[in-house]
């Protein structure tokens, strides 16, 4: 029996292929005993909806069947048959049960309303429960769609370093990369390390955007995209923040603030129509358990355009909002950054949509950005979303030497790594911006979970870095 080839289960409930011998190969959902007959349920990953197992108890052995609880692993041959019950058209009929794997009483995961931040503590374990399966199936179609959406529109995946000596948000809140003894640090006269003997021979980091090499792409490729891991050293513990998370950052030349506003709003739409086409029972299924509001909220997002306002306006509105009495945590004032509160009432509350903001005052944006006209305000632009805030930050980059010059020194950063960076203004300069997608807020978004943590398989945060 057990040579017979495996039929995934997704495609066993497909099959209308009845009388056939399949063998189908899983984990064990839930086990129903009765005098007859036992229902198992299985699972083996291909999809959210499992297989039901029937199982005589009078031809099978009762020690065997008395064994199989949930997590167990099994084998199963049996005959396709339609099914007689509720939830499921074919259902197999048990003729052999090999046992992979048992599972005790002690099984973490038992089919029960455990909390997510209990599910954390058991990080190798939780892939296995319905929920996880699901949002990680939808991270899965989330890459595919981003890699086809470029693929189609002539875009080159473009793989910039991981490891790096450039800081490219200014932000300082890195990870160090070195091969020196920690315990044995070399100093010089000044008391400062010595890099000498490092493996680069300076002082390196993990990298936190893949932006300004994907800069140096983009003057070659014309447009490209990264798509990789980066790293923050913030010591923040929230529901939207990670210290190793996914990045998508496409760089585009001789784009304007018009048509990257068209292209974030395309790329976003495109994600979150392929999440609805190739990931319907799924997001059922987290509609159902999750958030109520789920499809609702992913359709409304396709189906209408983004609204497009200035900070300026945008402060505007959240001031006139506190003169009619609406409470905010932090105050509304002009050069202030946003706060997720203000982002989020915005959208949810003010425009009931998405919201594209861009002229951001400069002293809150990067140094990279192009200055406008009234030399107070970049091309920053900002994708905003129900539930999340800030979904996607970008801006048309500043492509003037001397301009770009005078932000790095009104903000004194060190630029002697950064030489490579300036040369593009030196040579052949040409217009050009771009935006960076954090991954895990899109999943965050598509998926209705509440905690970014939870949406990726093993989340790297302050003190936690298990599995």
């Amino acid at each position: 029996m057990e040579t017979m080839r495996r039929t995934k289960i997704v495609d066993v409930l497909k099959s209308t292929d009845f009388g056939a011998t399949v063998n189908v190969r899983g984990w064990v959902r839930t086990h129903r005993s009765s005098k007859a007959v036992d229902f198992i349920a299985l699972n083996d990953g291909s999809t959210i909806k499992n297989v039901q197992i029937v199982v005589n108890t009078s031809t099978t052995d009762e020690q065997t069947l008395r064994q199989i609880t949930t997590g167990s692993c099994l084998s199963v041959t049996g005959t396709l048959v339609e099914s007689q019950g509720k939830g499921q058209s074919v259902e197999i009929q048990c003729k052999d049960i090999k046992i992979y794997g048992l599972c005790g009483s002690d099984y973490p995961m038992q089919k029960k309303g455990q909390t997510f931040e209990y599910m954390r503590q058991y990080g190798h374990l939780r892939l296995r429960t319905n929920t996880f399966g699901a949002v990680f199936r939808i991270r899965h179609h989330m890459a595919i769609a981003i890699h086809q959406f470029f693929h189609d529109r002539g875009f080159f995946y473009f793989h910039t370093p991981i490891i790096t000596a450039s800081d490219a948000e200014g932000a300082g809140q890195m990870f160090q990369v070195t091969t020196q003894n920690l315990y044995d640090l070399k100093k010089d006269e000044k008391g400062k390390i010595k890099y000498d003997d490092d493996f680069f021979g300076k002082m390196t980091s993990l990298t936190v955007s893949g932006q300004l090499e994907g800069e140096l792409g983009a003057t070659s490729l014309g447009q490209i995209y990264t798509f990789g891991p980066t790293f923050r050293a913030e010591n923040s513990n929230t529901p939207r923040h990670l210290a190793e998370f996914w990045m998508i950052e496409p760089e585009v030349a001789f784009i304007d603030l018009n048509d990257l506003m068209d292209l974030e709003e395309d790329f976003i739409k495109y994600c979150v129509q392929w999440a609805l086409d190739h990931c319907q029972d799924d997001l059922e299924f987290l509609n159902s358990m999750i958030d109520k509001t789920l499809l609702e909220r992913l359709r409304s997002v396709v189906s209408g355009s983004f609204k497009r306002l200035t900070y300026t306006e945008g402060i505007d509105i959240l001031k006139e909002a506190v003169a009619q009495g609406h409470k905010f945590e932090f105050p509304v004032s002009w050069g202030m950054d946003l706060a997720s509160e203000h982002e989020r009432y915005l959208v949810e509350e003010h425009f009931k949509r998405p919201v594209i903001m861009t002229d951001y005052p400069k002293e809150i944006k990067a140094f990279y950005m192009k200055l406008n006209d009234d030399n107070k305000t970049v091309q920053g632009t900002d994708v905003l979303f129900p539930q999340i805030g800030e979904i996607i930050g970008g801006s048309v980059r500043e492509e003037d030497y001397g301009k770009l010059m005078e932000q790095i020194e009104e903000r004194h950063i060190p630029m002697k790594d950064m030489w490579w960076y300036l040369d593009t203004r030196k040579y052949g300069t040409c217009p050009h911006g771009g935006f960076g997608l954090g991954f895990e807020r899109l999943i965050l978004f598509v998926t209705g979970m509440q905690n970014i943590r939870d949406v990726v398989p093993f989340p790297r945060t302050p003190k936690n870095a298990e599995f």
